[in-house]
């Protein structure tokens, strides 16, 4: 036994020797050391060693349990070390190196134009308001001086979730929200998603967004709405911009009227942007109807007011002059780098 126990102490220390990695030095401690190793093997030959042999061969096995951990645990520190060297060396940075240059993006085109408008407005003293885009019929229709069964309705086929709820169809219910809550002098505008549907085409899609303005004072005249259109049409399209106002009807507002301005690319002269006209429908405005003054919480006879709303898609292909509104929405970066 005891000559088992010495060729095992040398055996082993020439397999932990030449072992090639941690995997196989691990392999070795189960080989030797383990439950059904060869030393637990030798181990059980002591039954037959008489009672003077017994601890002697004990210590003896003792011995080179020890010496082979040891011999194991060197190892595996040497293997360990050179594993982080290697790693060291690999895994290198040369700092002196020019960085890789990150893409920046930029804002969208909408919202270059959304946060110009509302440059302008603020300049104006206006403040921006906004509203729930999941809304109640009666913000979106009733208040609105359009009732159930109105033909105003058809024009404006929506979502609905429930017969009372529905994804809007305009900012305008944010507007009854603010008169509702605010007194006047009120100045605000609303631009936000809206939702109608609509076919997807060049010039619709079933989600795009308004910007809509209410201004509700004592005095309030058709003529305050005509300078605040002008200076609007300005600020967007340039100094030399005109504007026209056509008569129209609006349910929410009378008098009503659809609004033109100069086309940007001739200057009025006539082109193929306006069809020869010289002229580009914008936008839609009136005077606040009385019924939506009252709904709103407001003394139509002491106080006057008026509203328009602009589509911001409209404007910003007008604006870069953008043929197709689905480019707005179909995240093309050759697209969008224009921008």
């Amino acid at each position: 036994m005891k000559s088992q126990l010495e060729q095992m102490r040398r055996t082993a220390a020439e397999k932990i020797a030449g072992a090639s990695g941690i995997a196989e030095l691990e392999a070795l401690r189960i080989a030797y050391l383990g439950k059904k190793g060869e030393l637990t093997a030798i181990l059980k030959q002591m039954g037959s060693l008489s009672a003077e042999e017994r601890p002697i061969m004990g210590q003896l096995a003792n011995e080179v349990r020890a010496g082979i951990e040891a011999l194991i645990a060197q190892q595996f520190e040497k293997f360990k070390e050179k594993e982080k060297a290697e790693r060291l060396v690999s895994e290198t940075i040369d700092v002196t190196l020019p960085g890789k240059s990150v893409a920046l993006g930029h804002r969208h085109p909408l919202s270059i134009v959304l946060n110009e408008v509302i440059d302008i407005f603020l300049g104006m003293g206006f403040k921006v308001a906004s509203g729930p885009e999941v809304e109640l019929d009666y913000y979106n229709f009733e208040a609105l001086n359009i009732p159930e069964g109105h033909p105003a309705r058809d024009t404006q086929d929506t979502f609905y979730i429930t017969d009372n709820v529905l994804l809007r169809t305009q900012t305008s219910p944010v507007q009854i929200r603010y008169m509702e809550q605010n007194k006047p002098p009120i100045r605000i505008i609303a631009p936000g998603r809206v939702y109608r549907s609509d076919a997807v085409d060049a010039t619709h899609s079933p989600l795009f967004h308004q910007i809509e303005g209410l201004v509700v004072d004592k005095g309030v005249t058709m003529g305050d709405l005509k300078a605040g259109l002008e200076a609007i049409a300005k600020g967007l399209f340039g100094n030399e911009t005109r504007i026209r106002l056509r008569p129209h009807h609006f349910p929410f507002t009378e008098p009503s009227c659809e609004v033109d301005v100069s086309c940007f690319r001739c200057g009025g002269k006539g082109c193929p942007m306006c069809k020869g006209e010289g002229w580009i429908e914008i936008l839609g405005a009136g005077m606040v109807h009385p019924k939506v003054l009252q709904n709103g919480g407001i003394d139509p006879d002491e106080y006057s007011g008026y509203a328009f709303g602009v589509g911001l898609e409209r404007i910003t292909m007008f604006r870069f002059q953008i043929d197709d509104m689905r480019l707005l929405y179909e995240n093309d970066v050759r697209f969008l780098s224009q921008f």
